[in-house]
């Protein structure tokens, strides 16, 4: 533990290495893993085009955001990989940028009726909304458009899903000063 200004213990972030022994012991599977090492390029891409960006979050947050994969692929992997970041005694930023990362965001009623803890599940800082529009930009572990994306959210019937995501890419592009599908 490092000390924080306040002089209290502060949760270290941890390293690549670190993050890789921490999805293998969990059980994540290579194939999950490969996937997260695609995400995690593409989230460190895009947060080099942010100056106020911690790059060492968003690259163990993007490392570790699909964590709860270890027990789940579904929906629920967010809050099983929260649990087990929790368990191990992970920041609480990398515990939110997990919780967070499935596409732009859930809101508390649409977590209910997903059969998540209601609660909001909105990427809220920059760390957080780069790891989760990552990940929705990748696609079979293939890098994919925003136009994409949003034509596969449609097709499986969740448009307000697929323009959530679809402000999540203006937004960011409009930050970075580049169209993010570009990078």
């Amino acid at each position: 533990m490092v000390k924080n200004d306040n002089g209290k213990s502060k949760k270290e972030i941890p390293t690549r290495d670190e993050c890789l022994k921490i999805l293998r012991e969990a059980g994540c599977s290579e194939k999950v893993i490969n996937h997260i090492l695609i995400v995690t390029d593409l989230a460190l891409k895009i947060a080099s085009r942010f100056p106020e960006a911690n790059i060492e979050l968003v690259e163990a947050g993007a490392l570790l955001h699909d964590l709860g994969r270890a027990k789940t692929h579904g929906i629920d992997h967010a809050v099983a990989g929260g649990k087990l970041a929790l368990e191990l005694g992970l920041p609480e930023e990398i515990i939110n940028i997990i919780e967070r990362h499935i596409v732009a965001g859930i809101k508390p009623a649409d977590a209910e009726k997903l059969g998540l803890p209601r609660k909001d599940y909105t990427p809220r800082t920059l760390e957080e909304r780069i790891v989760a529009h990552a990940d929705n930009l990748i696609e079979d572990n293939k890098r994919c458009t925003i136009q994409r994306t949003v034509e596969i959210l449609q097709n499986k019937g969740l448009p307000d899903v697929a323009e959530r995501v679809f402000k999540l890419h203006l937004a960011l592009s409009h930050e970075a000063g580049i169209d993010l599908d570009e990078i």
